[in-house]
């Protein structure tokens, strides 16, 4: 306990506080530490070149022998997808998953060939007995089969965290266990954790047996192809189009790496049990269009997603036709939906009927519950003590509100960032000193040293572009041999600015040119080069390109690098 001021129960998020992803939270009772999820958030544009941020292992690394589970609520990426590289910094004794999530986690460890035997499959009715700590579950409703909300008994008092979820009470899948939930509550809990994602939504979020609904009247009224974009990661939305298409006699051809994992998942844990509806892009032209649904990735407007390809007329196998129906069955993630509306005028310019999610057409539901939903949480679960988590900021202060307005004093309510700590001391809750909970990027197969100066110069050369300056000097004579080289990417076409580069090319040699009769010093003559540079295409341009210098240097006809 060496980190914190006392002893007690510790609870922090080591990240998916003040952002929706990235969700990873611990329990600490003494030498017994327990995490529940490890996930993903993908990078905006700004994080060029960065496939995902994950958590900052930090902390867990330093406590490496006090880990004695992983515990998952549900199969979203937001939630898995940092276990394989939990797994290369830390060990993790056992990760306990429930059933889909278990298809899902297998999967993505044999894609990256790492072996881990202690993957074990729970349920509601599975208890986890630890020296200290005692997990239990409850199952919730959300848009992946097999979600639940954890309980965790310490010596100190009751955690209770929701994970995802809403209340449907027409769902497709099992409904939520509300009597576990209540029961729960009535035996005193000290501390809820609970999603926080639809906390500005007021009212009751959308039932899945609507959107059943409206999908079915969308296939009733068209005999072209029927085309919908979805979430690979919505097992319910998936299982409401297969047994959709089965009633109307189509057949589904499915497109994106992700849909094919998922469906083929879900059809092994037998959440999906049409599997011969499936189809091949081969077998689905031999058939009339309207025998004929695709399944496809891309309701984003991810540049390289199918339906991305299809509107944009590029993708090899797909090509649009006048009758083709267009369905996004999915909400615009923050910041997707510029390239959402560009996708939908493609689609529309190529002539095809397009249906989005309106108020006249409900064809998705969020699985993250309104308002009146995360009220009955409250309300079921009864705790003294109220953290929001899994949302920026505004939306866990929003929920905080809510936990007032429901009866919890504001003094008990806790809007925390990644790393603050929670102290639980025989049911009374104080906040401690932070642990080190930073980003850290994942570019390729390289995790963590992408920082912020290399994310910089990214921009500089995306926006500004890169000015490269070649120099040969004669390292005995301290010569400059011929004239400076000036090579761009980024920054000026060549053939139009030749004005421009020959002023560039007499600037480097003056620059190299006056450090030359001091000490031989490359590092000076580089400096001078930039600095000479920089101000002159600044004052001339108005722009800030990345400048090389590379000096050669020649002796005895031979070149070696600087």
């Amino acid at each position: 306990m060496k980190f914190f001021k006392s002893e007690g129960t510790k609870v922090f998020a080591i990240s998916g506080l003040g952002e929706v992803g990235r969700n990873m939270y611990c329990i600490m009772h003494g030498d017994e530490l327990i995490i529940t999820d490890a996930g993903v958030t993908f990078p905006g544009n700004e994080l060029m070149g960065v496939d995902y941020i994950i958590p900052d292992f930090t902390f867990l690394k330093q406590n490496e022998k006090k880990i004695k589970a992983l515990f998952i609520t549900h199969g979203h990426e937001d939630h898995i997808g940092a276990i394989p590289f939990l797994l290369q910094a830390v060990n993790v004794p056992y990760i306990y998953t429930p059933n889909q999530a278990a298809g899902l986690i297998r999967k993505k460890l044999e894609e990256r060939n790492i072996k881990y035997n202690n993957l074990i499959v729970y349920t509601e009715k599975t208890k986890v007995k630890l020296k200290n700590i005692q997990v239990e579950f409850f199952l919730t409703t959300h848009s992946i089969p097999d979600s639940h909300g954890i309980c965790i008994t310490t010596p100190d008092g009751t955690i209770v965290t929701t994970g995802d979820f809403k209340f449907d009470f027409t769902p497709i899948g099992p409904m939520a266990n509300l009597h576990k939930m209540a029961e729960i509550g009535s035996r005193g809990v000290t501390l809820l954790l609970s999603d926080s994602t639809n906390a500005l939504n007021e009212g009751m979020s959308i039932s899945e047996s609507k959107v059943d609904a409206a999908l079915s009247e969308i296939f009733s009224k068209h005999t072209g192809r029927i085309i919908i974009a979805t979430f690979a990661s919505n097992i319910y939305r998936l299982k409401h189009i297969v047994d959709t298409c089965a009633r109307n006699n189509r057949k589904i051809v499915t497109f994106g790496r992700s849909m094919d994992t998922n469906i083929e998942i879900s059809v092994q844990g037998g959440y999906i049990k049409n599997k011969g509806i499936f189809i091949t892009p081969e077998e689905a032209k031999t058939l009339s269009p309207d025998k004929v649904c695709i399944l496809c990735t891309g309701s984003q407007g991810e540049p390289l997603a199918a339906l991305t390809r299809i509107a944009n007329g590029s993708h090899k196998q797909i090509k649009l036709q006048p009758d083709d129906t267009v369905i996004f069955s999915s909400s615009a993630i923050p910041g997707n939906a510029l390239s959402i509306a560009k996708t939908i005028n493609k689609l529309y310019l190529k002539g095809v009927e397009v249906y989005t999610n309106t108020s006249l057409s409900d064809i998705h539901s969020s699985g993250h519950g309104n308002q009146e939903e995360l009220k009955l949480m409250i309300h079921l679960i009864k705790p003294k003590y109220f953290m929001p988590f899994h949302g920026e900021y505004r939306m866990l202060k929003k929920h905080a509100d809510l936990g007032v307005m429901c009866g919890i004093p504001k003094e008990n309510t806790f809007v925390l960032k990644n790393g603050d700590v929670l102290s639980i001391n025989k049911g009374i809750i104080t906040q401690e000193n932070s642990i080190t909970a930073n980003e850290i990027y994942v570019d390729g197969n390289r995790i963590g040293d992408v920082g912020s100066a290399v994310i910089k110069d990214r921009k500089i050369m995306a926006s500004d572009g890169i000015v490269v300056v070649i120099a040969n000097i004669d390292t005995t004579s301290k010569e400059l041999l011929g004239k400076p080289n000036i090579t761009t990417r980024g920054f000026v076409l060549v053939n139009e600015n030749e004005i421009l580069l020959k002023k560039l090319e007499e600037i480097s040699k003056k620059a190299i040119l006056a450090k030359l009769n001091s000490n031989l010093n490359y590092s000076e003559i580089k400096n001078e080069i930039i600095g000479d540079l920089s101000t002159y295409i600044y004052t001339e341009t108005g722009r800030k390109p990345i400048i090389l210098p590379v000096i050669m240097n020649i002796k005895k006809a031979e070149k070696v690098n600087a």
